[in-house]
């Protein structure tokens, strides 16, 4: 019986790819599946199609058939039957994303891992090492994260013979997964390690000098590559986020990369004008204040702020000066005041004191309005 022509039956050009050789296999075998055509010539196509896919799947065989044709392959049993390996093989491949079929799963990456870190602001705005403590799964000294008694080796799985997968057969059709006894990892371990019970792993506080950058701020996250959990079986470690707070400061305020801080003034100064000291991160710097200054009053002092860990952009520092009312009086500066109040003529003085004086209006007239 004359063979029809393997491109002509997964219907391709003798110049298709790989993938469009897999893209037909599939459109095809899934048409004609014994499974779904339970019928003497669905089963003779679905094995033609078969066929004609080991053959031009394969670069080898595919160049053989190229050059002699079908003869390439007389004395070879090329393929009408449904050995495991090679069905499953095949549909590992081309069905693997519908079957699922199971592949050997190599040892995993070990997990990140979060620490919170409280600051000062000192230490984040001039920037420090700190020496960190952090409980991790590391990995076991004694058997190097093999998991097997020191001396040993973890050995091929006996059920799967070190593939990783299972093969079952359902019918005509044959499905892979993933090994019960091993988990899809094709070892297993005979002769545990004493220290780490077979887990190549082992509960450690690990001790860490962690750089803080100058600048760094609240919701930063320093991230430190190896040094999370051990991975499985020796794969490679996660990593360690470490998560930046600041502490709250008994002065200064932190919005950005500007400082803010309350300075309190007596009322003579507010009046008259002065200088006194305020205080910044890199010691004391002289502030004047104006005549007449009002409490509230921001001040600027421009560069005495944080310098981003971003750009490097520098901050400045607000001063709001809050007026503060004189307590613990002696009599004579009671008698001061009073001197001082009268010669405001009264609390609504227009001259002395304009915020008074507009409140004052403000109030006569709302209460006038309510009496018309």
């Amino acid at each position: 019986m004359v063979k029809s022509d393997y491109y002509n039956i997964l219907g391709i050009s003798k110049s298709a790819d790989d993938q469009m050789i897999k893209k037909a296999y599939k459109r095809l075998a899934m048409k004609y599946h014994p499974d779904r055509n339970p019928n003497k010539e669905a089963e003779a196509k679905f094995k033609e199609i078969k066929e004609a896919y080991e053959v031009l799947i394969d670069k080898h065989k595919r160049a053989a058939y190229d050059k002699f044709g079908h003869s390439a392959f007389d004395q070879q049993s090329s393929g009408a039957g449904f050995g495991n390996s090679d069905f499953s093989d095949i549909f590992g491949d081309v069905f693997g994303d519908i079957f699922g079929g199971g592949r050997r799963q190599h040892p995993t990456r070990g997990a990140d891992i979060r620490y919170n870190l409280e600051l000062t602001l000192e230490e984040a705005v001039r920037g420090i090492f700190k020496e960190i403590g952090v409980p991790t799964l590391d990995q076991c000294k004694e058997c190097r994260g093999s998991g097997a008694k020191k001396g040993t080796q973890p050995q091929n799985c006996p059920t799967c013979q070190g593939s990783g997968q299972v093969h079952m057969r359902q019918g005509f059709f044959t499905m892979q997964q993933t090994c019960p006894f091993c988990q899809g990892r094709g070892k297993v371990i005979k002769n545990p390690c004493s220290i780490c019970r077979g887990n190549g792993k082992v509960k450690k506080l690990k001790s860490l000098s962690v750089k803080i950058p100058a600048g760094i701020d609240t919701g930063d996250r320093i991230r430190l590559t190896g040094e999370g959990e051990a991975g499985e079986y020796g794969a490679g470690a996660g990593d360690l986020y470490v998560d930046i707070s600041i502490k709250k400061h008994p002065i200064f305020v932190r919005e950005g990369n500007n400082l803010y801080c309350k300075v309190p003034i007596n009322f003579a100064m507010a009046a008259l004008g002065g200088e006194i000291e305020v205080p910044t991160l890199n010691g004391r710097v002289k502030l004047k204040i104006p005549s007449e200054t009002q409490t509230g009053r921001l001040f600027r002092l421009r560069g005495k702020g944080v310098s981003s860990v971003h750009n490097g952009t520098l901050g400045d520092l607000m001063c709001r000066v809050i007026i503060e009312t004189p307590i613990n009086l002696n009599e004579k500066q009671k008698n001061l005041l009073r001197d001082l109040e009268r010669s405001f003529c009264g609390p609504t003085g227009e001259k002395n004191s304009p915020q008074s004086k507009s409140f004052f209006d403000g109030m006569k007239k709302f209460f006038d309005d309510l009496t018309r």
